[in-house]
């Protein structure tokens, strides 16, 4: 029996000798990043991955999902990256970096804004291509309740149109809220667009032929580089009326200028202690806003691949990310680009 008992014990240590090659050899887990459906957040998002695949060696992958969606998602780790995070914009940002269950990394474009547009031509006329101003008063948001003709909807013709955000972003709630606050919300139609991407191609069909539109569009983007607009003036920034826009569910929400944009890398609190090196990476990322508008520029024009242009970027730009890295992970990547 006791020979019996060292020839099994014998046999059970040599086959856990044997599976631990097998289970060293197992591939770690990807890193999941938030899947942005807009230029900029895609753009981002691929140029952290890539940096991340080729400079640190860890998997990473996307999920997709709206913004509301992908901050609850981080909250819980489900995913733990959001690669182009304005943060302290909504509730759920707010109560979960209040909760430490998500941080923002770094600033990571400086001189990023948001607002409501209108071409330029509206106001001041293009005389090459025709055009009369059809609003030559049009200054502040306040002032389109007299122009409400001028943006006529289509389908609701007694009422102008505002195009909107998609559902599903932060931005779409406060520009609803804007709406009330501002007077507007029952002479112009709130038109949510199904996409950044048809949000994109309405403005440029609409200002492409001369015609009136009226939306919100943020930078960095291609659009706001491409056309002469004009950005209408709100009053200035309020934090307690800033309350009242973020809150789908606040009555009477109050004007203001919108919140003075931070972008960073959102990352789940999880996360924050399992990569200590790609914090210290995140927090030094700085993307300057004229390069990064002409790559986006680039990159809409010639309806290329975020990832192709991510390792374009990163192969021809090595004076802009080589410092947000150690010298040995900046080589790691110059020589996995090759």
């Amino acid at each position: 029996m006791t020979a019996m008992k060292k020839l099994l014990g014998g046999a059970l240590l040599a086959l856990g000798l044997a599976s631990q090659p097998l289970l060293a050899a197992s591939p770690p887990a990807p890193i999941h990043f938030g899947a942005l459906t807009w230029e900029s957040g895609n753009l981002i998002t691929e140029i952290l991955r890539t940096l991340v695949e080729k400079g640190y060696g860890y998997p990473t992958d996307t999920l997709p999902g709206s913004t509301v969606s992908l901050e609850a998602a981080l909250a819980k780790d489900d995913i733990q990256v959001i690669g182009e995070e304005w943060a302290g914009r909504s509730p759920l940002w707010i109560k979960s970096e209040a909760e430490g269950k998500v941080i923002a990394l770094g600033d990571t474009v400086k001189g990023a804004s948001e607002g409501w547009w209108v071409p330029e031509y509206v106001i001041k006329g293009d005389p090459e291509r025709g055009i009369e101003a059809v609003a030559p008063g049009l200054k502040s948001v306040t002032d389109l309740v007299r122009y409400k003709d001028v943006f006529r909807d289509p389908e609701s013709p007694q009422q102008g149109r505002f195009l909107n955000s998609p559902t599903g972003w932060t931005s779409e709630i406060v520009n609803s809220q804007k709406l009330k606050a501002y007077g507007l919300a029952d002479s112009f139609v709130n038109f949510r667009s199904g996409s950044s991407a048809a949000l994109d191609a309405e403005v440029s069909a609409q200002i492409r032929r001369g015609k009136p539109v009226l939306f919100y569009y943020w930078s960095p983007t291609p659009l706001l580089g491409r056309y002469k607009l004009v950005q209408l003036e709100e009053p200035a920034f309020d934090a307690e009326a800033w309350k009242t826009l973020s809150n789908p569910n606040e009555a009477h929400p109050r004007g203001t200028r919108s919140l003075p944009a931070r972008l960073s890398i959102g990352v789940s609190a999880p996360f924050h202690a399992r990569y200590p090196e790609l914090v210290q990476f995140f927090d030094k990322v700085d993307l300057p806003p004229a390069l990064l508008n002409q790559t986006l520029a680039h990159m809409a024009e010639k309806r290329l691949d975020p990832r192709v242009v991510a390792e374009a970027f990163l192969r021809e730009q090595p004076q802009v990310w080589s410092a947000w890295l150690p010298a040995d992970v900046a080589a790691k990547v110059k020589e996995n680009l090759k």
